[in-house]
C-alpha cells in the first residue's frame, strides 16, 4: 500500500540483516540495496567493514557465525557486574576502541529477543544453542526457543541476563536437554533452577554455575534429587557449602567430572565425594583454603578411575595428598599443580613412581619441587606427551635431560621463567624427542642458538614461542626455519639478535606460517618483511609494534602481499592514508599517540 512501510516496520534489524546477507554481494546489488533508504544503506555497509577475507565485496556469513561475531566473549575475565553496570562497562569499551564508530553501529545488531524468536521459528530441529554474553536476551526470547526447539540438547547462557521464567520454560519444553551452562547468569535464583530440575532433570548430564549470587545449596539439593544421571558439575561460587556438594555425591553416583571453586566447602564434602563417587575421572579444585590432606586421602582411596587432577592455590595440601593419589589413582594421565606451596619433591616423586600412564604434567609456581621429582617422571612415565613448567626455580638442565631421555614421545614443552634451564637440557630434547611439535620458551634467559639448532635438526615444529630469550639470534632461528616446514605460529618478540636474515629464511622454509609476532625486534626492517611475505602466502596475523626500522612501506607490503591477512598490529603513525583506506578493518593500533 502506498505510503506504508511493510518491511522496516515489521522486520527486526537482525532479520533484515540476515536477508541482505543472502544476496550474492555483486556491486549492483549492494548499490541497489543502499539506495532504498538510510536504514538499508547502513545495514548493507556492515558486512563490507567486517569482511577480513575479501576486501572487494560482501561475503555472506553463516547464521551461527554472525551471532558469534556480533557479540564476542571478552578476552579477559569479566568482573561480576549488575546488568546496568555491565551495559555501562560495555559502552565504555566501545568508546575507547579505535573502530568505535563502526562498533556502535554493530551494537544494534546484537542478538535480541526478536532475533531469537525468528531463529526459533526457522530452526525447530535446533539441538545446540550458545548465547554467550548476549545481554539483550531475556526470558521472553528464551521461552520462544524452548517452545519451538523441543529437541534442544545443549544450552550455554553464560553471561546472559535470563530470569527464572526463561529457565523454567526450557525445563518444561526441552525434555532432552543434557548440557546446561549458567555461568554468570546473575538474573537466576534458586526458584528457576529448582523448577528446571523438577521437570527436566532426568536427561541432564552436565551443569555449570558460576557467580550467581541467588543460587545456593537449595538448587544443588534439587539437582541431586532429580538429576541422578548427572556426569559433569562445575561450580564457582562462595554461596555453595558442604550440604549441596554432599547431596550431589550421595545421589549422582554417575558423576565423572567435578570442578569446584567454592571457598566455603571443607573436607567434609570432599570426603563424601571420595567415598561415594567411584566413577569420578576428573577433579579440579581451585582456591581451596578450608580443606586439608584428608580430602585427597579420601579421593585416593575411593576414586580409582581418576585420570585428570588439577590442584590450584590449595595452600593446605602437602606431599601426603599426592602420595595418596599416586597409590590409589594409578590410572592418572593428567596432573596440574598450580601455586600449592606446601607440595614438594617427595609428592611428585610418588606420582612418577606409580602413575606410569601420565600423559601431561603441569607444574606452575612450584618452588619446592626439585630435580629428583622429574628424574622419576623421566624414568617411569615414558608415555608423557606434554610438560609445562612456570617459575620452578629448583628445576634445572639435569631434570630436562632426564625427561628428554625417558619421555621420547614428548610433543609439547612449555617453559616460562625457569632461570636454571638452558641449552644443555634443550639440546637433549632435540636429540631425543623427535615428535616434538610445540615448543614455548618464554623468558628463559639461558637458552640460546645451540638449543634451537638442536631442536631444528631433530624436530619439526608447528608452534614456537621464544619471546625474551635474549641469547637467540639469526643462527638459531635459521635452523628452525630450515627444519620446520610445517611451522604455523612464531613469536620472536623482544629478541634483539634477530634481523632480516631470519625473515628471509622463514619466507623460504616455512610456507605454512600463519601467525608471527615481531614486536620489539629492533633489527628487522622493511626488507625482511618483503622476504617473509613473498614466501609465507598464508600469513593471517602479524604483530610488529616498537620495531623502529619498519616503516609505512613495510606495513603496506604486509597488507598488500598477504591475501589471507586478518590482523596487523602496528603504531598508528606508521600506516599511510592509502593503506588505511585499503585495509582499515585489519589494522589494529597498540599505542595510538606514538
Amino acid at each position: 500500500m502506498k505510503g506504508s512501510d511493510l518491511i522496516n516496520s515489521k522486520l527486526p534489524d537482525e532479520l533484515l540483516f540476515d536477508i541482505i546477507q543472502r544476496f550474492d554481494g555483486s556491486k549492483s546489488d549492494c548499490d541497489a540495496i543502499s539506495l532504498v533508504c538510510k536504514k538499508w544503506m547502513r545495514i548493507e555497509a556492515i558486512p563490507a567493514r567486517r569482511n577480513h577475507q575479501d576486501h572487494s565485496g560482501c561475503q555472506p556469513l553463516s547464521s551461527t557465525e554472525r551471532i558469534r561475531r556480533s557479540y564476542p566473549p571478552p578476552a579477559a575475565v569479566i568482573p561480576r557486574l549488575s546488568p546496568k553496570k555491565r551495559r555501562a562497562h560495555s559502552s565504555e569499551h566501545h568508546q575507547v576502541n579505535e573502530n568505535s564508530e563502526s562498533e556502535s553501529e554493530l551494537e544494534s545488531f546484537c542478538l535480541s529477543d526478536a532475533g531469537l524468536s525468528s531463529l526459533a521459528i526457522g530452526c525447530k530441529d535446533l539441538e545446540k544453542l550458545s548465547l554467550i554474553w548476549c545481554s539483550n536476551i531475556t526470558s521472553l526470547g528464551l521461552k520462544s526457543i524452548a517452545e519451538s526447539c523441543r529437541f534442544l540438547r545443549s544450552l550455554d547462557m553464560q553471561g546472559s541476563y535470563i530470569g527464572d521464567q526463561g529457565l523454567t520454560a526450557v525445563g518444561q519444553c526441552c525434555k532432552q536437554l543434557e548440557d546446561l551452562n549458567l555461568r554468570f547468569c546473575e538474573g537466576l535464583t534458586d526458584q528457576g533452577v529448582v523448577e528446571f530440575a523438577q521437570v527436566c532433570g532426568k536427561a541432564l548430564k552436565s551443569l555449570g554455575i558460576a557467580a550467581c549470587a541467588w543460587i545456593t545449596d537449595k538448587s544443588l539439593i534439587a539437582v541431586a534429587a532429580h538429576c541422578t544421571f548427572l556426569e559433569t558439575l562445575s561450580l564457582d561460587s562462595e554461596f555453595f557449602r558442604n550440604e549441596g556438594i554432599v547431596s550431589i555425591a550421595k545421589s549422582c553416583r554417575s558423576l565423572k567430572a567435578l570442578k569446584l571453586q567454592c571457598i566455603n566447602v571443607t573436607d567434609e564434602a570432599l570426603q563424601v565425594v571420595g567415598s561415594l563417587c567411584s566413577s569420578l575421572e576428573l577433579l579440579a579444585l581451585f582456591s581451596f583454603q578450608r580443606f586439608t590432606d584428608r580430602s585427597l586421602l579420601a579421593i585416593g582411596k575411593g576414586c580409582k578411575k581418576l585420570r585428570d587432577l588439577t590442584l590450584s592455590d590449595c595452600y593446605f595440601l602437602s606431599d601426603k595428598s599426592l602420595e595418596a593419589v599416586a597409590s590409589g589413582c594409578t590410572k592418572l594421565t593428567h596432573l596440574e599443580i598450580n601455586g600449592c606451596h606446601n607440595i614438594g619433591t617427595w609428592g611428585l616423586e610418588s606420582i612418577g613412581k606409580s602413575c606410569s600412564g601420565l600423559l601431561e604434567l603441569a607444574l606452575l609456581y612450584c618452588q619446592r619441587i626439585g630435580n629428583s621429582a622429574l628424574f622419576e617422571v623421566g624414568k617411569n612415565c615414558s608415555l608423557l606427551q606434554a610438560l609445562h613448567l612456570v617459575d620452578c626455580s629448583n628445576i634445572n638442565d639435569e631434570a630436562i635431560c632426564a625427561v628428554a631421555q625417558g619421555c621420547r614421545n614428548l610433543r609439547k614443552l612449555h617453559i616460562r621463567r625457569c632461570y636454571e634451564i638452558g641449552d644443555k637440557g634443550l639440546i637433549k630434547v632435540g636429540e631425543n624427542c623427535k615428535f616434538l611439535t610445540d615448543l614455548s620458551l618464554r623468558f628463559v634467559d639461558r637458552v640460546g642458538d645451540d638449543a634451537l639448532v638442536s631442536i631444528g635438526q631433530g624436530c619439526s615444529l608447528r608452534y614456537l614461542h621464544v619471546s625474551g630469550c635474549h641469547l637467540v639470534t639469526d643462527i638459531g632461528l635459521t635452523a628452525i626455519a630450515r627444519g620446520s616446514p610445517e611451522l604455523t605460529y612464531l613469536d620472536i618478540s623482544v629478541l634483539q639478535g634477530i634481523g632480516d636474515m631470519s625473515l628471509a629464511e622463514l619466507g623460504e622454509g616455512c610456507p605454512m606460517l600463519k601467525d608471527i609476532v615481531l614486536s620489539h625486534c629492533r633489527q628487522i626492517t622493511d626488507t625482511g618483511l618483503s622476504h617473509l611475505v613473498k614466501g609465507c602466502a598464508q600469513l593471517e596475523t602479524c604483530h610488529m609494534v616498537y620495531c623502529p626500522s619498519i616503516t609505512s612501506a613495510g606495513v603496506a607490503t604486509v597488507v598488500s602481499g598477504c591475501a589471507n591477512i586478518k590482523k596487523v598490529l602496528i603504531e598508528k603513525w606508521k600506516v599511510s592514508q592509502r593503506t588505511r583506506r585499503r585495509a582499515s578493518s585489519i589494522i589494529s593500533y597498540l599505542c595510538m599517540e606514538l
